[in-house]
């Protein structure tokens, strides 16, 4: 068992790290290939900097140096802990990175509460109906929301509930003109509950959809229609065989769906202008910043990659099948 673990995380190490080598090039060679010119971003549209100024500031931030040169001088410094310094943020970009973060993982966790709890259910309930007028508005639901573009479903909610209702804030996470320290607990839930209910609505869906369809394979097999056949209510069934078998795909389901919420936070962030980490992936793309953009990349792979490990361990350790196949 102890060997079966061992193996188990030095294949998804060397994988991440394979990972992660791939990403760091990538990304920077799609930096390269942008129009976008980082020392123009820098000082914006202002005439008065000369080109004597301009080459400081690009020999400052080295972007005077080959790209090959460029990449190498940061991919050695990164590797020594030093991640380099946000051209926007004039800071350390671990320093920005974690409080964006901050920001974002309280978003996410909500959204990926919200949508994990009410996708389950629904496709239950969907999956049990089959066929009948709940099941069709549930799956008429499904379908529309996949449709529907994130942010236009967030320009939506901001047009009724905070523009023409008034209910909720329009944008930002705290009140503008006060400090984040002195914000109350109760503000901030008012300025994420319209950011959250949009990304874990767009996530319901698939949810939904596919426990919907992992409950129709369950109703069909010899022992639910066994169990019907004894005489056992629906209610019974529900409890006793449909949850057992359907939560692990659902729950693995729902640790694998943090590369679509960490990509729907992008796009609820820049709707609500709501500053995580979402917003500065934008920022830093738009303004060439690339210390911060290859930050980030390395910290969303890792995030994204940690969701698809804790659903291996989940069937590992929920499904013995899996572990005896895996450690032979």
């Amino acid at each position: 068992m102890n060997k079966g673990i061992g193996k188990f995380f030095t294949k998804k190490i060397l994988k991440l790290i394979t990972l992660l080598v791939a990403l760091c090039i990538i990304t920077f060679a799609l930096m390269e290939l942008s129009p976008i010119d980082p020392v123009t971003a820098y000082v914006g549209a202002s005439t008065k900097v000369s080109a004597e100024q301009r080459a400081l500031i690009a020999e400052h931030w080295g972007l005077n140096q080959p790209p090959l040169i460029r990449f190498w001088s940061w991919f050695k410094s990164i590797i020594s802990g030093d991640w380099g310094t946000s051209m926007i943020y004039r800071r350390p970009v671990l320093e920005v990175i974690g409080q964006k973060f901050l920001s974002s993982i309280w978003l996410m966790g909500i959204s990926w509460i919200l949508s994990g709890i009410i996708g389950f259910v629904l496709g239950i309930i969907s999956g049990v109906k089959e066929g009948k007028l709940v099941d069709k508005i549930i799956r008429g639901y499904c379908y529309v929301i996949m449709s529907t573009p994130t942010f236009w479903l967030g320009i939506l909610f901001i047009m009724l509930f905070a523009v023409k209702l008034g209910w909720f804030p329009v944008a930002l996470s705290v009140p503008i003109g006060v400090l984040s320290e002195n914000v109350g607990f109760i503000e901030r839930i008012q300025h994420i509950i319209l950011p959250a209910l949009t990304l874990s609505i767009i996530s319901i869906a698939s949810i939904c959809m596919n426990t919907r369809q992992k409950v129709i394979e369950i109703m069909s097999t010899d022992y639910v229609l066994f169990a019907k056949a004894r005489g056992e209510s629906q209610t019974k069934i529900v409890f006793n065989h449909v949850l057992k078998n359907v939560s692990l795909p659902a729950i693995t389901l729902q640790f694998l769906s943090f590369s679509e919420l960490f990509g729907g936070t992008i796009f609820v962030e820049q709707v609500f202008s709501y500053p995580g980490l979402g917003q500065a992936t934008v920022s830093a793309g738009l303004k060439g910043d690339l210390p911060l953009l290859m930050g980030i990349a390395i910290i969303s792979l890792i995030f994204v990659y940690s969701g698809n490990i804790i659903a291996d361990l989940l069937y590992r350790v929920v499904d013995p099948r899996i572990r005896e196949g895996q450690d032979l």
